[in-house]
């Protein structure tokens, strides 16, 4: 089982920015977790960033052709605006996905308080910090078992 998680704009800055909202670890300290994970999980995983939409919207592209398994997507701000990265999640709809959010985005400003992208998801994730990544990839391994 493969497991891609897409990591949008700014995700690269743990721990550089906004530490108040987002925690002082850094990116290094996501990936890692993520991956030991992974290996209690028993699965693949790759962990792709970039802070460019159309970069996230050709790895999702691209994991239907490489057949992946699960798709976690942090979209960053791109949530709030990106009707063509729905599009592209909404394309690749035997694959599921879970958006998940470090802070609670209901609980920030109200134009963080819509996301564009969830309707194209499985579900969505928001509030618990970087263990939202780890939650994301239990349910995925649970949505994908089930099928």
């Amino acid at each position: 089982m493969k497991l891609l998680v897409i990591n949008g704009p700014n995700l690269n800055f743990l721990g550089i920015r906004e530490k108040d909202i987002y925690g002082t670890k850094d990116y290094e300290f996501l990936k890692e977790r993520i991956q030991d994970k992974a290996d209690i999980l028993g699965v693949d995983v790759e962990i792709y960033q970039s802070n460019s939409e159309g970069a996230i919207i050709d790895r999702i592209q691209l994991a239907y052709h490489e057949r992946v398994d699960g798709i976690i997507i942090n979209p960053g701000g791109l949530t709030h605006t990106s009707v063509a990265l729905h599009d592209a999640l909404a394309s690749v709809a035997d694959i599921p996905k879970i958006e998940v959010h470090i802070s609670n985005i209901n609980s920030r400003e109200d134009f963080r308080k819509v996301s564009v992208t969830a309707g194209a998801c499985d579900g969505q994730i928001s509030g618990l910090g970087i263990n939202g990544y780890l939650y994301a990839m239990d349910a995925l391994v649970d949505i994908i078992t089930m099928r």
